[in-house]
């Protein structure tokens, strides 16, 4: 067989793959989604408040493919009981009636009048000015974005009260040109957040984004930074990208425009990620930022990318692997225990500590 047509054949055998999980994605988007279910509170669970800013209408707790997007951002708290059987990684969704024992339920919720009374509990609650906010990514709901932001706050441990920015993502596997627009629609409302979060001395915000989430992330960085507002960007702590949905052409470009990046900044990758092998496909073939392989696709110095391949351990598709395997989030977890409690110290050690080979450095 010639070079070729091996090549073809490859590329053919390729093809088929995408196709069968192409064809496994509409199957899953006809399944019903869970939804976030409110039960009586269990003395042995643990309580996480999870304070949510969100485009969507307060009752889009699923899938709102098709509807209408809405203006503004709507902000409650939930509070979100943890099973004391919890298992690092792991979303207990109720399998029946929901019961604070064994599942993931919320026993509270409270809905603010504005950004500024929920930022005035947040601190009145919480010791310390540095916030935790996460952004989601790509095919998710309300309803899961608020558990895996729990999820991360109880393995992890953080220390720092956690904000979840909710955009209006279809919430289905169909929708990826729709999310694509969606972030764009949401990067001005995800800035304005963040000066909420910052409007008092010493306050500072950490953020954390998943997937397509980076591109927000990005997006509202580089408008930032083309407003002429320094002392913004100098409130970011530190930004985390775990499987980043971007193209690394695009990225670079962006973090250009940014200039100086928030230090630190880490990339988590995984190159079995098959959620963005999928992405590439429809992007146009190219492998997206969360799946680099080579230490040229960065070109900056005051980027780290950390890859996380070999603790993959199939489950969600490889494409949460830092906060999902039991083996990443262990070797995470004991940094976090010997760094304390802020966030940028965390990561910093990480950086520190992570194996050589696993890094990606220019």
């Amino acid at each position: 067989m010639t070079q070729a047509a091996g090549q073809a054949v490859t590329g053919a055998n390729r093809g088929v793959r995408l196709l069968c999980f192409g064809m496994v994605l509409l199957i899953a988007a006809c399944a019903p989604r869970a939804t976030a279910e409110r039960a009586a509170p269990n003395p042995a669970a643990t309580v996480v408040p999870i304070y949510v800013a969100t485009g969507r209408r307060l009752d889009q707790t699923g899938p709102i493919f098709g509807l209408e997007r809405t203006e503004g951002l709507r902000y409650f708290r939930t509070d979100v009981s943890v099973p004391p059987t919890h298992q690092p990684g792991q979303i207990e969704w109720p399998d029946g009636p929901p019961d604070a024992a064994t599942d993931f339920v919320v026993t509270g919720t409270e809905v603010f009048p504005s950004p500024g009374a929920m930022v005035n509990e947040v601190r009145q609650e919480h010791a310390g000015r540095e916030t935790l906010l996460f952004v989601h990514g790509y095919n998710n709901t309300l309803s899961e974005a608020m558990y895996r932001l729990a999820q991360i706050q109880t393995d992890f441990d953080t220390g720092m009260p956690g904000l979840l920015f909710s955009w209006p993502s279809a919430g289905d596997p169909r929708g990826y040109i729709y999310d694509r627009d969606s972030v764009l629609y949401a990067r001005d409302d995800l800035t304005d957040m963040l000066r909420q979060l910052t409007r008092a001395p010493g306050d500072k915000v950490f953020l954390l984004a998943h997937s397509m989430g980076s591109s927000l992330v990005m997006e509202s960085l580089r408008e930032i930074a083309l407003s002429g507002d320094r002392h913004l960007l100098n409130r970011i702590s530190g930004v985390v990208l775990m499987s980043p949905d971007i193209d690394p052409d695009v990225f670079d470009r962006q973090a250009e425009v940014i200039g100086k990046l928030p230090q630190p900044f880490l990339i988590f990758i995984t190159k079995a990620d098959r959620a963005l092998t999928v992405s590439g496909f429809i992007t146009g073939r190219k492998p997206r930022l969360g799946m680099i392989d080579t230490v040229d696709k960065v070109q900056r110095p005051d980027v780290q990318v950390f890859d996380f391949s070999t603790l993959a351990d199939g489950s969600g598709l490889n494409h949460f692997v830092p906060v999902t395997s039991p083996a990443a989030i262990g070797l995470l977890r004991e940094i976090l225990a010997e760094s304390g409690p802020q966030s940028s110290d965390f990561v910093k050690s990480m950086a520190l500590r992570l194996p050589k080979p696993k890094v990606l450095q220019p």
